[in-house]
């Protein structure tokens, strides 16, 4: 399979940055995008709500139901995905995109910022998963795809962010538990991380400069659409970089997904050079 045509996607956080340009991705193959994000007022600090994402989603080709979702809200999960059901008859594909991020020290970490990346990062992809779940195992070609990274035990990771590690982890430790447990059922599970910070709106408001090392969220983008387009059965558990995958897939020109032409790239978190 090489199109998500006629395929329903439900992603977390998709109102902006990386969500979007997977959503936007998927629309200019004819999917149908659940835009489940909790931004439904314009933000004076971030661009972007659900109802403009869902306008972007259906100009690029494809179907959107905006949908204000907080992730850690169990019954407003389950609804979201009962209506995105009614609606297009079940569910495909499972982007849990939606994360937050504190990377300081244990002093430095306030409870209400422990508890927002445990409850946002970890719960929230635990519960879209298990709503999902049901409506995916009768898909023909089913997939969870989780943002987060490769689980790297250097002590690096942990001596300067520890709870932020430990949120992000936990995400790979769950997309890693949902591929075993129902791998015969044909469900892939996978996570995805970009190599190089990536240049959001979120990037831009809190690190304006280092936007300027990063590569557009498109490269997450097209990882996601290689990764999503493969057979359920035989790519799953995997951790997954985005430029491994499309040079594996034959990409060559990595210029083009850069923020700023001919600037040297800054290493995302959890990456090694």
């Amino acid at each position: 399979m090489t199109t998500l045509r006629d395929k329903t996607l439900f992603i977390t956080g998709a109102s902006r940055g990386i969500g979007k340009a997977i959503a936007l991705r998927a629309a200019r193959d004819g999917a149908r995008i659940i835009v489940a994000a909790k931004t439904a007022e314009p933000d004076p600090r971030l661009p972007g709500t659900i109802h403009t994402a869902a306008s972007e989603i259906e100009a690029a080709g494809g179907v959107a139901l905006p949908l204000v979702v907080d992730v850690r809200d169990d019954a407003r999960v389950h609804d979201a995905v009962a209506r995105a059901v009614e609606r297009f008859g079940g569910i495909d594909i499972l982007v849990n995109n939606a994360s937050a991020i504190h990377p300081h020290g244990i002093l430095d970490t306030p409870a209400k910022r422990y508890d927002l990346m445990m409850d946002i990062n970890v719960r929230g992809s635990f519960l879209c998963a298990q709503a999902c779940l049901p409506h995916l195992l009768n898909a023909a070609n089913p997939h969870v795809l989780t943002l987060s990274p490769p689980i790297d035990m250097n002590p690096r990771w942990f001596s300067k962010h520890a709870a932020y590690t430990t949120s992000k982890y936990a995400m790979s430790l769950i997309a890693l538990g949902i591929a075993e447990e129902f791998r015969a059922k044909r469900v892939a599970s996978n996570s995805l991380w970009p190599r190089t910070l990536i240049a959001t709106s979120a990037l831009k408001l809190a690190a304006p400069g280092l936007a300027e090392k990063a590569r557009t969220p498109d490269i997450m983008a097209d990882a996601a659409h290689w990764i999503l387009t493969q057979d359920s059965r035989e790519v799953t558990g995997r951790s997954f970089l985005d430029e491994e995958v499309l040079r594996a897939a034959g990409v060559v020109d990595f210029d083009r997904y850069q923020f700023t032409p001919g600037a040297e790239l800054e290493l995302d978190y959890f990456v090694e050079r």
